[in-house]
């Protein structure tokens, strides 16, 4: 169940920063000219990165 919840708070992390709180594009300005499947891409690439390591850190723990 925590490593369920880890996935769901970074993904509604990098989904709100990418959409809510980044209004004025300076940190994902970069992006801007890549199409809809690269920046997808990206964020799945992102997010299994991001689990990989809190699996990794955490597994002490499991």
């Amino acid at each position: 169940m925590g490593s369920f919840v880890a996935l769901v708070i970074i993904l509604l992390a990098v989904v709100a920063d990418y959409y809510w709180f980044d209004v004025d594009k300076k940190r994902w300005g970069w992006m801007k000219n890549w199409s809809k499947f690269s920046k997808g891409l990206f964020f799945i690439g992102f997010i299994i990165v991001s689990v990989l390591v809190y699996l990794g850190l955490s597994t002490q723990y499991l």
